[in-house]
């Protein structure tokens, strides 16, 4: 076996094909779109090189045959609640199902991130923002969501011979989105409709810069400052928001207010691996057009939930039930077409999200994903993800 950095064109594309042959006979697996593996990598797109930079290797057989992949990155931004030591991180790992292989993988990677000064390396994560190719596949081998990592049975097994030890786990649950809500969630919902104060909407897209602002307001509130998250201004919502005007439902995005000021955001959009799916990872000027008659023509049944937040001093009385109260009665209305509903991952250091994704009625563990974690130092003593 042989390990080559990526250095060119040529490596870059290999990178891209190594999945192809891991995943040929797996039929849940959905190639992502090539432009979103590689815009990770472009100094150009991902405003992670301000503060870090990466490395990726292939591997291949003494015939040629590619068998395996893995990145490692470094990123001053990347930390965790607890954390006393720089820790790096790998991702995008691939691998056929051979410990030795794996094991050159991790090496390489761990013998870079040294060079770097890091004490420990997480992984499967990002190089990059938590919502995308984070965490490792434990349990739930359904088709993944847009932008979620999805792996073999068996690399479960390669982490863990390695060493790799669970850091924490991503819960993700999921529902029947026309299952009635539970009756505590209506009670806590029509406690706080008749308080007085209340408003909520959907978004519009024609008051986009509003909408934007509000969602700036409560992200800032609810999240930065939090696992390394920070601020987001409003012309960043406003780009990412015009981003996804071509697939959004506008009424699967909402908003709560207390006296007119925003206390509560509920956004979801269709998954569009329901789409993408169909184009074998292309997203040039033809696959732009397949995609186009796709979604008009071919129905998306499922949607996924993005972003759940309530502001500090309205959490835990009962805003939560509230904005999900009002998205409900659209999403159980005749009118909304998804069968099938979601959530992004819940890491279980946080349990009060958790439960209440778990009070929301008919709800299941969809699947989990796991970040695990592996010290440099093999005599220091592991410790968890501690408990927000």
């Amino acid at each position: 076996m042989q390990i080559f950095p990526v250095t060119g064109r040529s490596q870059s594309r290999e990178f891209l094909e190594v999945p192809l042959k891991i995943y040929a006979s797996i039929a849940n697996w959905i190639q992502p779109l090539n432009k979103d593996i590689d815009d990770v990598f472009d100094e150009k797109k991902n405003k992670a090189f301000r503060f870090g930079k990466v490395e990726r290797w292939i591997l291949k057989t003494d015939d040629g045959e590619l068998i395996g992949r893995i990145a490692a990155f470094i990123n001053s931004k990347y930390k965790n609640k607890g954390d006393r030591k720089p820790v790096g991180g790998i991702g995008f790992f691939e691998c056929v199902n051979d410990q030795h292989a794996a094991n050159i993988l991790f090496d390489k990677a761990k013998e870079w991130l040294e060079a770097q000064g890091m004490e420990a390396m997480d992984g499967p994560i990002n190089f990059g923002e938590r919502d995308r190719w984070w965490g490792l596949v434990t349990d739930g081998f359904q088709e993944p969501l847009y932008c979620m990592n999805y792996n073999p049975p068996y690399y479960v097994a390669l982490f863990e011979n390695y060493g790799f030890q669970v850091f924490y786990n991503q819960v993700c649950f999921g529902m029947h989105p026309k299952s009635p809500l539970s009756a505590k969630i209506w009670e806590r919902h029509q406690l706080i409709e008749t308080q007085g104060g209340f408003t909520s909407s959907h978004f519009h897209k024609n008051q986009l810069e509003k909408f934007a602002n509000d969602f700036a307001i409560v992200y800032n509130k609810a999240w930065a400052g939090h696992g390394g998250l920070k601020q987001i201004s409003k012309e960043q919502v406003q780009l990412m928001f015009k981003k996804m005007l071509p697939v959004m439902n506008e009424k699967i995005m909402w908003f709560a207010y207390y006296n007119n000021e925003p206390v509560a955001i509920f956004v979801s959009l269709p998954d569009l691996n329901q789409w993408f799916k169909h184009l074998h990872g292309k997203f040039n000027l033809l696959a732009k057009l397949k995609f186009l008659w796709i979604k008009k023509f071919v129905p998306n049944r499922k949607s996924a939930g993005l972003v759940f937040g309530v502001v500090p001093e309205w959490q835990g009385k009962g805003v939560d039930a509230y904005i999900i109260g009002e998205t409900a009665k659209y999403i159980q209305s005749p009118a909304a077409p998804y069968e099938e509903y979601e959530m992004q991952w819940i890491g279980d250091f946080n349990p009060k999200m958790l439960n209440i994704a778990n009070g929301l009625g008919d709800v299941e563990r969809s699947r989990n994903l796991a970040t695990y974690r592996y010290l440099f130092d093999r005599t220091i003593p592991f410790e968890r993800h501690p408990i927000l």
